[in-house]
Formats: structure tokens, sequence, C-alpha cells
């Protein structure tokens, strides 16, 4: 009876029916305290993010393998533990204690089958301190998974290795390996659910550490076919909280939003420099909404400074505070490397608060230790950022054709990395630029710039738009209100919708289950208020017209 509970349980798991597993292990444990329940058991809690009582289960599971004599049993709890403290509570002392008793539950046996996963967290352990000690360990570890084809430990290897080599200088071949082993993730060469965590998270975190927003994007299909089949969110902290980034970059904010607080809850009061990560990430997206008393209540509850000072600065920058905004940013560039994405970022805001500040000497100072750090990095980003303030410069010393080249080119740039906001804002540049010489261009430019601010729910930059084209004598129609609440998939099925495809059939367009069809079809009738599917298609119609 027990082994059946177990496999039932177990059946749940490799299928993603986390609640249904958890269900099945509960019931078994109130009859048995048996090491595989309660491994089971942890590991549902595990999938739906509940980290203190997994950690708890996986410790009674450890402990009970080994009453059993099974070491290899009691190694893998003792991974589990060493993962999860290392990834979702940044305890890097009880994931090492954890890794050495997985080494030692194997000691006295052939540890074959954990060999390679042992020496791969030995290496991961090392990633932030020695380089070369954890390329080494990573290597053996990948040659231990080739060798017994172990092809889930090949895929996270791979991705680690791609990782200590980038971080090593070597970005071409660090991110070639990344981008194999999400090539295999999407092939479906994985066995276990979790590596597709694992390996996600590993691409998120290398695109983060090389500005890299085109290559995430380009490998988001990935996750968000996962989330889509299984309903799991990424369960690292640090990891959710990047994703959330790129959502807001992709301008998808509520399943943005979503990310960030579920990674704010996991981080309360466990990782403080994940959890400011999360507040600066949410407060961002609040920044980009134009709600900025939201933002500030954010950021005040975070304890890291150095993580809100980023985005505390742009809030002061947007209330007219700019001397405030040039002091935050400065600490942003004192705690972070000069040629670092966040630096990056920083300098480029610098130049605008400084301008603002009507000190053009302090701009253009700023504009060349810009210039000087990025113009030769090959990050689409850094040209499109060090294009954004070459532009703001050349407009504030009167220079309007070379301000309009700039600000195309970083249109351009942005347009290429997909990042709709920053888009529609250097769109906005072009039309504040070509007012006085160009009025024509100055309202396609805004029209164009405000169809998105709307699109995406940027009210303040969507009234500053608004504002211009009404003084260009320009009527600027509002859109329907509740059209940033849609998600772009939603976006896209609505699309889908009015030209009177069926579930199955949006299902097969976009190359997702009829359930997650349904789920998108019933979500955006929801947000829209429709009672039925013409009426969606009736919001459709509108919502042409005003485009």
């Amino acid at each position: 009876m027990m082994e059946s509970a177990v496999d039932t349980g177990r059946t749940h798991l490799l299928a993603g029916r986390w609640s249904e597993a958890r269900a099945v292990f509960e019931a078994a444990l109130s009859e048995s305290q048996a090491a595989e329940v309660l491994h089971g058991l942890a590991e549902a809690h595990w999938w739906t993010g509940d980290m203190p009582e997994s950690i708890a289960l996986y410790q009674r599971a450890y402990n009970q393998y080994r009453e059993e004599g099974s070491p290899y049993g009691a190694a893998w709890s003792a991974i589990t533990l060493c993962i999860t403290y290392k990834n979702c509570l940044g305890n890097d002392a009880a994931a090492d204690g954890w890794l050495s008793r997985a080494e030692s539950a194997v000691a006295t046996v052939d540890a074959t089958p954990v060999q390679g996963w042992i020496l791969g967290l030995r290496g991961y352990l090392l990633t932030d301190h020695d380089l070369d000690g954890a390329e080494a360990l990573i290597r053996q570890a990948l040659e231990h998974a080739l060798r017994i084809g172990d092809r889930d430990l090949e895929l996270v290897t791979r991705a680690d290795l791609g990782v200590v080599l980038t971080k090593q200088g070597h970005t071409q071949d660090g991110m070639r390996l990344i981008d194999e082993s999400m090539a295999g993730l999407s092939a479906g060469e994985n066995s276990r659910l979790e590596t597709v965590v694992f390996v996600c998270c590993i691409m998120l975190t290398a695109c983060e550490m090389v500005a890299d927003i085109e290559r995430a994007h380009h490998w988001s299909y990935v996750t968000d076919q996962f989330l889509a089949t299984y309903g799991c969110p990424l369960l690292f902290a640090e990891c959710r909280a990047l994703y959330g980034g790129t959502l807001v970059w992709a301008g998808r904010w509520a399943e943005a939003e979503r990310e960030l607080r579920s990674a704010i809850k996991l981080t309360a009061g466990t990782y403080p420099p994940i959890h400011a990560m999360a507040l600066a990430g949410l407060a961002e997206l609040k920044l980009r909404q134009g709600l900025y008393e939201e933002a500030e209540s954010l950021l005040a509850a975070g304890d890291d400074y150095l993580a809100t000072a980023f985005p505390m600065a742009s809030v002061k920058l947007a209330r007219g505070e700019p001397l405030v905004a040039v002091a935050l940013l400065e600490r942003v560039l004192r705690g972070h490397d000069e040629d670092s994405i966040e630096a990056l970022r920083a300098r480029e805001v610098l130049v605008a608060a400084h301008l603002q500040a009507s000190d053009l000497d302090a701009a253009r100072a700023a504009l060349a230790a810009l210039l000087s750090s990025f113009e030769a990095k090959p990050w689409v980003e850094a040209s499109a950022r060090c294009s954004l303030a070459a532009g703001r410069v050349a407009r504030a010393e009167g220079r309007t054709e070379a301000a309009l080249g700039h600000f195309e080119k970083a249109a351009d740039c942005f347009a290429r990395l997909e990042l709709p906001l920053e888009g529609a804002r250097a769109r906005l540049e072009i039309a504040l630029t070509a007012v006085g010489t160009t009025p024509d261009l100055a309202a396609l430019e805004a029209q164009a710039a405000l169809e998105t601010f709307e699109r995406l729910g940027a009210a303040a930059d969507a009234d500053r738009t608004a504002g211009l084209l009404r003084k260009l004598g320009v009527p600027s129609r509002p859109g329907p209100r509740n059209i940033g609440l849609l998600t772009a998939r939603e976006t896209e099925v609505l699309r889908l919708l009015s030209l009177g495809l069926s579930n199955p059939e949006i299902a097969e367009r976009l190359v997702i289950s009829r359930k997650t069809a349904a789920h998108h079809v019933s979500n955006l009738l929801s947000k829209l208020g429709a009672r039925n599917r013409a009426e969606a298609v009736a919001y459709a119609a509108r919502l042409t017209a005003f485009g």
C-alpha cells in the first residue's frame, strides 16, 4: 500500500501536479514516516515555494534515509538542501555544510550516481571567489555527466561552465555554452523538471551580468512555456527577481509584478540583498507606471541603500529634484565597477539629471565619462544609452540635427532589444527635439510614442506626450483605459480572437496547449469586463480605431 502511494505521488511530481502530489504524500505520512514519503512531501513543498516546510522535511528525510541504510537517498536529500540554502536563502555556510554531508553519505559506497552533482555543486559554490577552482570542478562534473549519460547534469554543468567562462572574460565562449544548454531544454532533453529551473536561472544571471537583454528575451519562451504548462514559478529568489526585471523591460508588467512580489515574499527576513533587489525591481515598475508614491514606499522598505539608490534617483528626477538625483547616482557609481551595467544606466540618467539642474558643463563631463567607459562595449544597450545621453546634450547645445541623429539611433537600438518603453521614450525625445523645426515629424513621433505608453499603462509618459500633442494642435485620442492591464500574450490572443479563431486554433497558432489558450481567453475577458468573445472582439475593433 505504501509503495503504491509513493508511486502515485512520484507520478504526480513528474507531471508537475504539485498539489495532488502533496495530498498523496501527506496521506501516506499519516501511516508511515518512511524516508521516501518524507522526501516526496519535501519535494512537493519545494515546488510550491514553501521553503521552510520543505527544508524541515528534507532534513527529516536525510536522517530517515540514514536510519534505513540508504546512502544515495541521504545524499540526494543533502544535495537538495545545499541548493535550497544557497539559492533560496543565500546561506553559503549551510549550503557548504549540506554538500559535505552529501559527500560523507556516499564516502564508503560507489558514488557514481551522485558524484557528478557533488563535483558540480562544489564548483558552483566557488564561483564567487575562485573561478579557476570552480572551472576545474565543473569541467570534471561535465565529463562525468557525459560519461554516464546524465543529460540533466550535462545541461546544468554546461550552463554553469558558461557562467564561469563569462566571469573570466571569455564572454562569447561562455554564452555559447549557455545557449547550448537552453537549446537542450527547448528540445526536451531533460528528464527532471528542476533542470528547467536551474538552467533558466543560470541564463538569466549571465544575461544580467553582461547586459544581454536581447538574449534573455530570445530564450524567455522556454521559461514562459514551463510556467504555462506547470504553473510553477522560478523558485530561486534571485532568479525570480531577475525574471521579473526581464518582464519589466519587455513591457509585460502584470506578469512582472507577480514575479517580483513573489520574490519579495520569498526573501522577506531571509535574504536581504535579493529582497532589496526585488523591492527595487518592483519600484522600477511602479516608476514606469507613473506611481511615484508606491515606488517610494517600496524603496523605503529596502535595507540595502545601494540597491535602492538608482530607482530612488529616478523618483527624484521625476519629481524635479535633480541635485538629490545626482547625489544618489554618484552613490551608485561608487558602489559598482565603472564598466558594469549598473554604471551604464546610472551615467545615462546622470546626464539627464545635470541637464535638469541647468548644469551643461556637468552634463558634458558625465557624457564624456559615459562614452569613455561604454562607447566601445559590444552591448546594444550601451549604444542605445550613449546615443540617448549624447542626444540630450546636443539638444541642450542647440545642435538639433545632431540630436535627432542620436535619438534615432537610440530608438533603433531599443527596438532591436524589444524594449517598448525605452523605444517610445526615445521617439518622444525625437518629437521634443523636432517640435521647433519640423512640427509634422514631432507630431508623428509623439503619436507613435503615445500609442505605446497607453498600451503599456505608462500614465506619466502618456500624459506628458498628450500635452505635447495638444501644443502641436493635434488631438490625442485616449485609448481604452484598461489596455495596460493585458499581458503581451493576452494582447496577442485578443488579436487572434478578432480574426475569428477558436481556442484550439489559437493554441495551434501560438504553440501552446488548448487549456492554456482557454486560460488566456478567460483572463482577458475578465480584465476587459467582456461577457463573451463577441464583446472582446468589439473591444479589439475599438482598439484598432484608436491606433
